[in-house]
């Protein structure tokens, strides 16, 4: 009886977190173990995204991994033309997207009727362990001159906002589109303070700590430490909330230069140290910003339910003041990123025609490319991106945060300033 009433609860979350995300899960087991915290935990999960699955099929269902493998492999084929009548009878999906197939051995997940009530979303905690997959790319394709922020994602009421997300041994192998080589992904560790929906790679970016590997090439987020602290600063003193320390050592240089122009997408071969301090506004203002948006959002609601010309007059008059501070404090949040890339033996090609050098320069910098090709050296490139707080707003990926833009305008800078000074 009790494990009928946890399986059914468990379905429900499963369900809401299905509807969330989008994706098809499976679970073999479900229990409670721990009652007093609303704690539920997912044993041998399987979670997919296909096209063909259909919005009818995402629900949560208990079962094997191998059968809900099996079954997701039989919707792949199925759309893609081997059985055309059930997918006519579908809404046609659009394969556009980064598909997947993971397994996990344990999910923990605390719920919190009071945080759903708010519109915060049912889940409050979320600690994740063994993941094993892939990541399939190869769909993927971008449209001709696509304005990155068209892909944000538009905040709904009931977007998930966890106090707490954990992520233990993940290891999934990513395949890119354009024949790029398939190459691995590893967390060991990642600990969260937060993760929300609308603000999902801000969150990320801000982990506590998270180190593994990509592309066997290890990768770390930490607090970073300084020398310059003296006993008795304060966080007043500090107009940071935290500088975190990202660092990636000999990273192949294709995953960075893949697709760019300018001097760096010359680079042909070589591996790149990356150290990135990033430096997070504090969120006293972002509160503030949220907390006067609902305030004029309510004299809103009030003043559409009154007929006095007066009272609309004056609330008027209060909300777009509201609204100025509002906006005004948004706009003066950034986050600063301090860089340092050091390019390791790299090998260069300068095209025959290019529009980033002037003749004369396209002659000068031939024979330094040539010299810096026939030895073994390294180039360091220093740079600063700023970037406004609001534009990670609805962001989950570095493309659509513009962030992926400004660091490749900045590197070709840099990279331009230092061919230059050599």
């Amino acid at each position: 009886m009790l494990m009928g009433v946890v399986e059914t609860l468990a379905g429900l979350v499963g369900n809401y977190l299905t509807k969330e995300t989008g994706v098809t899960v499976v679970f073999e087991s479900a229990i409670v173990p721990r009652w007093k915290d609303n704690c539920i935990q997912f044993k041998n999960v399987f979670v997919s995204r296909r096209p063909g699955h259909g919005r009818r099929n995402r629900n949560v269902s208990k079962g094997s991994a191998e059968t809900a493998a099996a079954a997701a492999a039989a919707a792949a084929i199925n759309f893609d033309g081997k059985d055309v009548t059930q997918h006519v009878a579908e809404e046609e999906e659009d394969s556009n997207f980064t598909q997947f197939d993971v397994t996990i051995d344990t999910v923990n997940v605390t719920l919190s009727i009071a945080r759903w009530m708010n519109g915060k979303g049912l889940l409050k905690d979320v600690e994740i362990k063994g993941v094993r997959g892939v990541i399939d790319r190869t769909h993927v394709f971008w449209e001709y001159n696509i304005d990155p922020q068209s892909l944000k994602h538009e905040h709904s009421p009931g977007d998930f906002e966890i106090e707490s997300f954990k992520l233990e041994d993940l290891l999934v192998t990513v395949y890119q589109p354009n024949g790029f080589r398939p190459f691995s992904v590893s967390i060991y560790s990642c600990d969260l303070p937060q993760l929300r929906k609308q603000w999902l790679f801000y969150d990320f970016l801000s982990a506590n700590n998270c180190s593994g590997s990509f592309d066997d090439s290890l990768f770390t987020i930490h607090p970073r430490q300084s020398h310059n602290i003296l006993p008795g600063y304060s966080e007043v003193q500090n107009p940071w909330k935290k500088t975190s320390r990202l660092r990636i050592d000999g990273l192949e240089i294709d995953h960075l230069n893949r697709g760019i122009e300018g001097p760096f997408s010359w680079i042909q071969q070589g591996n790149v140290d990356i150290v990135a301090d990033v430096s997070f506004p504090l969120d006293d203002d972002l509160q503030f910003s949220k907390l006067v948006h609902d305030i004029y959002e309510h004299m809103e609601a009030t003043i559409n339910s009154s007929s006095s010309d007066n009272v609309h007059h004056d609330f008027s008059s209060v909300i777009s003041s509201i609204r100025q501070i509002g906006q005004k404090e948004k706009e003066e949040k950034f986050l600063v990123m301090d860089l340092h890339v050091q390019l390791n033996d790299v090998r260069a090609a300068v095209p025959i025609f290019n529009k980033d050098l002037s003749y004369v320069n396209n002659a000068m910098i031939r024979p330094i490319v040539a010299y810096v090709n026939s030895r073994k050296t390294y180039i360091p490139i220093n740079c600063r991106v700023v970037k406004r707080l609001s534009e990670f707003d609805g962001s989950w990926t570095v493309y659509d945060s513009g962030l992926m833009e400004d660091l490749s305008a900045e590197v070709n800078m840099s990279s331009i300033r230092y061919e230059y000074m050599s």
